[in-house]
């Protein structure tokens, strides 16, 4: 097994650049593992615990617990309420998209996802500084997806009970 090489305090800047680059070039692991080595050499480096939460939420529609799973477990280390807040609604957001896109039988449980970063885009907004308007943003973009895909609700109590003749 290979030991890891540490990163420079100096280096720290354009590492976490490179990491928000290959976000951007849809190369969610390989900012995962650069935030992984920025948070090695500073474990509260507020900036790489939001790109790796961002990174790890980047993987969801390709597989969802493991990603899912770290990036919950990294937001209490987000020491501002409001990015705290504004990110575990990012991640609820996501984890929706990626059950609706795995299509039947997903849409109840999307619903679920998008009512829940609703709820924390709610928390963020009552603590957002002035002129921030993101959590709104996002809270709209939930709101419309669900208006305007058919079929996505809560999952109703009612179960199936064939008919007897």
């Amino acid at each position: 097994m290979f030991e890891l090489k540490p990163l420079t305090k100096e280096g720290v800047p354009k590492a976490l650049e490179k990491a928000m680059r290959y976000r951007l070039l849809n190369e969610p692991e390989s900012a995962e593992s650069i935030c992984r080595d920025v948070l090695a050499c500073d474990p509260d480096h507020q900036d790489a615990l939001v790109v790796l939460i961002l990174a790890l939420s980047d993987q969801l529609p390709v597989r969802i617990a493991r990603p899912f799973q770290q990036a919950k477990a990294l937001l209490p280390k987000i020491r501002d309420a409001y990015r705290r807040a504004y990110y575990a609604g990012v991640l609820y957001e996501r984890r929706a998209k990626a059950h609706l896109k795995k299509g039947m039988g997903a849409a109840d449980v999307a619903y679920d996802w998008f009512r829940r970063a609703m709820k924390s885009y709610e928390e963020a907004e009552a603590i957002r500084p002035a002129g921030n308007d993101e959590a709104i943003l996002r809270w709209n973009t939930c709101a419309r997806i669900i208006n305007q895909t058919p079929g996505l609700e809560p999952a109703g109590d009612e179960r199936f009970v064939p008919l007897l003749e």
